[in-house]
């Protein structure tokens, strides 16, 4: 079974995230609090952790696997951005926007959509989040915790560690959230595309 930390979703405790992060570099999967529902998160190098959320999700290979950053500072290593989406996203974060942008060669090839290299980014505004973005010191692997079938985000963490407990190492209770996922937008060609309408405005991006 596994871990089931209650962090307070305004000042999170310095000695659970810790933990947490302690769990997740071990190679463990989290499920943890974001502005748009809970999420799945490990490492980026954990590929054995990354195909578990696969399964978890039944993803297959067109998926894009969103990277979950402190702040833009992170953007250039992982992602392709000329000056007119970098304006975009810097407008909109930190926020409830993933954005899918062509991807680096820091980016594993795992992590990409397999047909077109890309790869989502975002900046989450959730406490919890960032204290874990800020003690890991490096991006978090994540994807929104939609179980298969369901088209909303999992948002009561309660639920989520009787359905989940035995395929992670660890859930945070973050409080309940809302249950929309991030608003999904493309910003790979000129025009940015949203891809999926969700708790982010997409006027922005009309």
């Amino acid at each position: 079974m596994s871990q089931f930390f209650h962090i307070h979703p305004e000042n999170p405790q310095p000695r659970l995230i810790k933990q947490a992060v302690e769990i997740v570099n071990q190679g463990g999967v989290m499920v943890y609090p974001t502005d748009s529902g809970y999420a799945l998160g490990c490492r980026l190098e954990e590929k054995n952790a990354m195909e578990r959320i696969c399964r978890i999700r039944q993803f297959e290979g067109s998926h894009n696997f969103t990277l979950i950053c402190r702040d833009l500072s992170e953007l250039s290593t992982y992602a392709q951005v000329d000056n007119s989406a970098f304006r975009l996203i810097k407008n909109n974060t930190p926020g409830n926007y993933t954005f899918i942008l062509k991807a680096t060669k820091e980016v594993p090839r795992r992590l990409m959509n397999d047909k077109r290299k890309t790869i989502g980014l975002r900046v989450p505004s959730n406490p919890v989040a960032l204290a874990l973005l800020e003690q890991f010191n490096e991006p978090i692997m994540s994807t929104s915790l939609i179980l298969p079938g369901n088209d909303f985000t999992e948002s009561d963490p309660d639920e989520i560690h009787d359905k989940l407990g035995n395929l992670v190492e660890l859930v945070i209770h973050g409080g309940s959230l809302g249950q929309q996922p991030t608003t999904v937008v493309d910003l790979t060609d000129n025009v940015p595309v949203v891809m999926r309408e969700g708790a982010g405005s997409v006027k922005p991006f009309l």
